[in-house]
C-alpha cells in the first residue's frame, strides 16, 4: 500500500522559516515526480513545487519562487520543502503528491500538514 506521510507543519511568524517533509512508502518513486500543493481556507488547491526524482530538476509556482526550495533524498524516498520568508498568505494545508510513472498525473496524495503564518 502506497503512503505519503507529511510532517513538519506548524505555526511560524511572518518572515520566518519552516521545513516540511514527505516520506513515501510502499513503492519506489525514483522515476516519478513528487511535489507539493496547498489549499488555503476557502480557496482551491494550488500547485506549489515539484521535483523530478530522477534528475532533481525542480519547478515552482511564481508565488513561491525565490523563497521556497524543494529537494529530494532518493535513498529515503523523501522530499522536502524549505520555506523561507514566509508570508501570511502562505497559510494553508500543504499536501504531498507523487506520480505513479513519468509523465502521468499525480496519482498519490498525502493527508496534508498545516502551515500557519502569523502576521
Amino acid at each position: 500500500q502506497v503512503q505519503l506521510v507529511e510532517s513538519g507543519g506548524g505555526l511560524v511568524q511572518a518572515g520566518g522559516s519552516l521545513r516540511i517533509s514527505c516520506a513515501a512508502s510502499g513503492r519506489t518513486f525514483s522515476r516519478s515526480t513528487m511535489g507539493w500543493f496547498r489549499q488555503a481556507p476557502g480557496k482551491e488547491r494550488e500547485f506549489v513545487a515539484a521535483v523530478s526524482m530522477s534528475s532533481g530538476m525542480p519547478r515552482y509556482a511564481d508565488s513561491v519562487k525565490g523563497r521556497f526550495t524543494i529537494s529530494r533524498d532518493n535513498s529515503k524516498n523523501t522530499i522536502y520543502l524549505q520555506m523561507n520568508s514566509l508570508k501570511p498568505e502562505d497559510t494553508a494545508v500543504y499536501y504531498c503528491t507523487a506520480t505513479s510513472r513519468p509523465g502521468s498525473a499525480y496519482d498519490y496524495w498525502g493527508q496534508g500538514t498545516r502551515v500557519t503564518v502569523s502576521s
